[in-house]
């Protein structure tokens, strides 16, 4: 059986980040899931960042992801977030959502809003999404490196070399 993560929503706004992520999580490394509500909250994000970026193409490209990911999708766990006790009450549904998926991790750049001494109640880890490729790579640097080499390929329009993609990892 796979690990599961539950990708928080900030992980899935960077479009480099998000297309890595996915890959990751149709590769059979790992159980990738996330809810409506992450993905809602993602998307709202860019289009207040990015206005100028066309609602219909961002929806076409949630709707890719949730294809590319097979049962991606966590439902039914609002009732645990009135239990839960997080930094910030706003995250409480992607812990709710990791629980509810019977996650081990949850990949996010938050890492203060999701402490240990909380997490550890559900066996959960918060992890940087560094070190969940990172630890990727130590598991399966085959899949990875194809999952990194596919998604180069995907860059058609602009072409990308193998160092601008990575430079944007690093930003």
């Amino acid at each position: 059986m796979s690990f599961i993560v539950v990708y928080d929503a900030c992980v899935l706004h960077p479009a480099i980040l998000r297309d890595l992520l996915v890959r990751i999580g149709n590769s059979g490394i790992v159980r990738a899931r996330w809810s409506e509500r992450i993905l809602d909250e993602c998307f709202d994000s860019i289009l207040v960042r990015r206005p100028d970026l066309n609602r219909e193409a961002l929806a076409r490209t949630r709707e890719l992801m949730c294809r590319a990911v097979p049962d991606c999708l966590v439902s039914r766990f609002s009732h645990l977030e009135p239990g839960l006790a997080l930094p910030d009450l706003n995250d409480r549904h992607v812990l709710a959502a990791a629980i509810r998926a019977n996650a081990q991790a949850i990949v996010t750049f938050n890492l203060r809003d999701f402490p240990d001494h909380v997490l550890e109640r559900y066996d959960i880890e918060a992890k940087h999404p560094d070190d969940f490729v990172l630890d990727s790579i130590d598991i399966a640097p085959a899949a990875i490196i194809r999952s990194v080499t596919e998604q180069l390929a995907a860059y058609r329009n602009p072409v990308m070399t193998m160092q601008e993609m990575l430079g944007g990892f690093a930003r």
